[in-house]
């Protein structure tokens, strides 16, 4: 009964994990940590998925979506709809694994999202850099920044 019991358990937790529904407290740090350690992968490619290119593209809301997966936390697939989820936080509050979010083309919709990642920066998926590094607070993406969330 005890093996049936482990069993069943094991199929429940790799279930939900496979199906995003299983969920815990990662902290911001881990959240920026993992980000840290995809810094220069991945060539850009709007509507791109990590796990559906054999980890060669992603866009922006993919690849928030792949670290949050792997701290076990789900998000939902675009950057709009990313927006919506957690709480609100002020830019001037704004903590290690926060979800920041943009209006690159300036037409009243979120369209971006990094994940900030401490000391004004930001890390993100985009056609210039890759997974890389921008500055939040001066610049393009300063003048583009909509809103936060904090997801955990």
């Amino acid at each position: 009964m005890l093996k049936k019991l482990v069993s069943t358990t094991t199929s429940l937790l790799a279930g939900s994990l496979l199906l995003g529904t299983l969920t815990f407290a990662a902290t911001g740090t881990e959240i920026a940590n993992r980000a840290d350690n995809y810094l220069g992968d991945f060539k850009y490619k709007f509507g791109s998925e990590p796990w559906n290119s054999n980890y060669k593209y992603s866009d922006c809301s993919s690849f928030t979506k792949l670290v949050f997966m792997r701290e076990g936390v789900y998000l939902p697939r675009t950057s709009r709809e990313q927006a919506k989820r957690g709480s609100f936080v002020a830019k001037r509050n704004l903590v290690k694994g926060d979800l920041v979010f943009f209006d690159t083309n300036r037409d009243g919709k979120i369209n971006h999202v990094g994940i900030y990642m401490g000391n004004g920066r930001f890390i993100h998926s985009s056609p210039t850099n890759r997974v890389g590094t921008s500055t939040l607070n001066s610049g393009y993406w300063d003048d583009r920044y909509v809103t936060a969330r904090r997801v955990r």
